[in-house]
């Protein structure tokens, strides 16, 4: 299912994450929040419950865990999201470092979550049997992604990119790449882990303006890289017409996004 000659993309996406951390960190990283406090509900990280988020951005998610309790970990490719995770967490140890080849030991961890995480790897069934290895017997991988992109208005948006880069090779790291559940739970399954709960919820992406909507979008890897090829101007012009039609009389943009996770 997976290739396991795929190379690592730790290095393009640390500088494609880390271009603009804090647009991303003030304005896009919070439109999946809801997402985030379900999933460490379902998991039931509460004082005391020793957390690595992979991937874990700008530390949200950290700091929403640690809020609940949790002694917080993490790690991520983008040095300057990191920065903004110490600020968010001062007592958590984040880390610089790749989701195939984490710096932990083994069992170190009660819970490990991946938030929007897992399907950006270049190889998502080495970073899973990763996120088991330093999971204690017994313990939660918890690996939240987007829901299925068809009919969703925050897909739509997503997409809206796509005309501006060249086309994918089969099985890239996309948004999208785990979003069936029937594929996520195989590939949970030939990483050693054992699923036992699919979550799946929707949440609203809320902006006071246009201006504000664009900023935050701009600010995601794949935006970064398609204004790397198109430049800037063709990317904000991209997303403003994707959003056109979620505008409120008041100048506000709300459209509806979905989620899923898979415990194992």
């Amino acid at each position: 299912m997976t290739d396991p000659s795929r190379p690592r993309t730790s290095d393009v996406n640390g500088q494609l994450w880390g271009a603009r951390a804090r647009d991303w960190a003030e304005v896009q990283e919070g439109q999946f929040a809801a997402g985030y406090d379900d999933v460490l509900a379902c998991a039931h990280v509460g004082q005391g419950t020793r957390l690595l988020d992979v991937g874990c951005g700008a530390g949200m998610a950290a700091q929403h865990a640690a809020a609940l309790g949790a002694t917080v970990s993490g790690i991520d490719a983008a040095p300057l999201l990191l920065e903004i995770a110490r600020e968010r967490v001062p007592g958590g140890d984040f880390r610089v470092g790749d989701l195939e080849d984490l710096p932990f030991a083994a069992g170190s961890f009660d819970v490990v979550t991946g938030f929007n995480s897992f399907q950006f790897a270049g190889n998502p069934l080495r970073a899973l049997t990763e996120a088991r290895r330093v999971t204690r017997p017994g313990g939660i991988v918890a690996i939240m992604t987007w829901g299925r992109p068809e009919g969703m208005e925050a897909a739509s948006v997503v997409s809206a990119l796509r005309p501006l880069l060249p086309p994918a090779p089969p099985g890239a790291p996309s948004p999208f790449a785990l979003s069936d559940p029937d594929r996520l739970s195989a590939l949970a399954v030939e990483a050693g882990l054992t699923p036992f709960q699919v979550i799946a919820g929707e949440t609203q992406w809320v902006y006071p303006d246009l201006a504000t909507a664009v900023r935050g979008l701009n600010s995601s890897g794949g935006a970064i890289r398609a204004a790397s090829i198109a430049g800037d101007a063709a990317v904000s012009a991209a997303h403003m017409t994707a959003l056109a039609p979620f505008r409120k009389p008041g100048g506000s943009i709300r459209l509806g996004a979905r989620y899923m996770a898979l415990l194992a």
